[in-house]
């Protein structure tokens, strides 16, 4: 498996993509080299020296006025470990947890955080050989940097903690070993450089991000087949609307939406004779919701890319004048604003697919559509319930959705006064997307179930060749069945990015 080649400071979202849909092994690129060893060798003379400096030879955080002696600089790196690796709950999945490892490669790359080449070299064999440390996903706030996560996963690079390898769970000693790798001990201020960073935070917002933009992308292929299945109007997706207000997204977004419906007969089938003068907001207004949306990611995308290529550590080692400076690059507001700004855009993703739903199963709104959409109502059901689940995530992300950057506390006796819970707020991304992606699978088999009601019109190409793919794994319903495997499968195929890439179009891009 080919190596990323990342250049700190200039590493894109495309390729951090890659990263973690792939799992790929990741390296500097060696240019990086002599700015990590210029830091070093800063970080090395001072800890020979009798000044003060924080981390170096002195405690931390609320301990920082507290001198250590020279011999003892070693055993200071490895206790700091050792006592932050404070972390509980369950562990992190292993794609996330090897971005984190990736992300962290780039903050020291960028030559700032004085550690030697050779823990450079061991994290990318880590990457290579596929040992993986275990991470627990609770115990970070954010600042100073996400100390616990970090700590677990530095903790295996000394033989310390836990890891995976060939999806076994080892002691972190094991773990290296039997990938032909060897712990390295820590030197001054290594253990900090490690644990005082974003890496946590921001690693889970990204993979958050990527998650919640392919949901958004197939929530336009979904949206697309519930207009056509409620025969509703293609005006509004008009280019000339959407220029006039001028966003990209939605812009965009009706783009999208008029080449998935681009061919219906369907649609053609009642430009004339329609009683109808408006359809209702969740389907006239698909490109100014999920159009917003996509803004909003795409700005959230770029606040990562930058933090994803940041030096986040402290103190930071500016060899330009050979001083080493206290700061708080460790804070995670930007990435906690990110994960937020994503959380609204996935919760409102859903909210107006649901609307879309219940559209669809009320025979008042769709258009002559069977009750709850099936052949035979009354004695069945359909999707009636499968819709009031729909109802249950929708409302279950909009809680999800409440700002957690607003939510500080002071931590480490008053030291760290005002944190960012980025990581929880970042984390939180994932529940959501599994409960975007049932809605988004519910709307799915709803709007191909009401498709086919409307034979022998058919809809355009693109969106026959998507219910053809779901009819792949979701046979239509006639007699009411055991639906739940139905929904998961749904779920499954809005997951893979599989009804996406079934229309065979080219689809907009969070990278572009």
């Amino acid at each position: 498996m080919t190596a990323i080649t990342l250049t700190p400071g200039a590493t894109t979202l495309a390729q951090l993509r890659r990263l973690y849909r792939e799992e790929l092994p990741a390296q500097l690129d060696r240019s990086a080299r002599s700015q990590v060893e210029a830091s070093a060798a800063i970080i090395s003379a001072a800890a020979a020296g009798d000044a003060p400096v924080y981390g170096v030879n002195t405690g931390f955080g609320k301990l920082a006025s507290l001198r250590i002696a020279p011999n003892d600089t070693a055993t200071l790196q490895r206790n700091l470990i050792l006592s932050h690796c404070a972390g509980v709950g369950e562990a992190m999945p292993r794609a996330v947890t090897r971005l984190m490892m990736a992300l962290k490669l780039l903050s020291l790359g960028r030559g700032a955080s004085g550690v030697r080449w050779s823990l450079i070299e061991l994290l990318e064999g880590m990457l290579a050989k596929g040992v993986t440390p275990l991470v627990p996903a609770q115990g970070s706030v954010g600042a100073s940097g996400d100390l616990a996560p970090l700590a677990h996963m530095t903790a295996a690079m000394i033989g310390e903690g836990e890891a995976f390898y060939k999806d076994e769970r080892l002691p972190g000693a094991e773990a290296l070993k039997r990938a032909g790798l060897t712990p390295i001990p820590l030197g001054p201020k290594e253990g900090l450089a490690f644990i005082n960073g974003t890496q946590f935070s921001t690693a889970c917002a990204l993979a958050g991000l990527f998650d919640a933009w392919d949901c958004a992308i197939t929530s336009l292929v979904t949206s697309a087949l519930s207009t056509d299945a409620i025969m509703g109007s293609t005006a509004p997706l008009q280019p000339e609307i959407h220029s006039l207000r001028g966003h990209a997204g939605q812009i965009e977004a009706a783009a999208t939406m008029r080449q998935l419906l681009d061919g219906s007969v369907i649609r053609e089938s009642h430009r004339e004779g329609d009683s109808r003068v408006q359809d209702p907001y969740c389907i006239r207004c698909q490109p100014q919701v999920t159009g917003a949306a996509m803004d909003v990611l795409r700005q959230a995308g770029r606040t990562l890319e930058i933090e994803a290529n940041a030096a986040t550590d402290n103190p930071l080692v500016l060899t330009a004048s050979g001083q080493i400076v206290s700061g708080g690059n460790f804070h995670a507001e930007p990435v906690g604003f990110a994960a937020d700004m994503t959380a609204l855009a996935i919760s409102e993703v859903g909210a107006i697919a649901q609307r879309r739903i219940a559209l669809m199963v009320d025979p008042t709104l769709s258009f002559d559509l069977p009750p709850f959409l099936t052949p035979n109502p009354g004695l069945n059901s359909g999707f009636m319930i499968a819709e009031v689940t729909s109802a249950a995530l929708m409302s279950e992300n909009k809680h999800l959705a409440t700002p957690c950057v607003t939510d500080s506390t002071p931590t480490s006796a008053n030291q760290e006064d005002h944190v960012s819970m980025a990581a929880h707020g970042a984390r939180r991304l994932f529940r959501m997307n599994a409960n975007l992606q049932r809605i988004l699978g519910i709307e799915l088999l709803c709007a191909a179930q009401g498709i086919e009601f409307r034979a022998p019109l058919p809809t355009s190409d693109a969106l026959q060749k998507v219910v053809k793919r779901v009819r792949q794994d979701v046979m239509t319903m006639g007699d009411d069945r055991f639906i739940a495997p139905d929904l998961e499968k749904a779920a499954a195929l809005v997951a893979t990015g599989a009804i996406a890439q079934s229309t065979g179009l080219a689809l907009p891009d969070v990278a572009a």
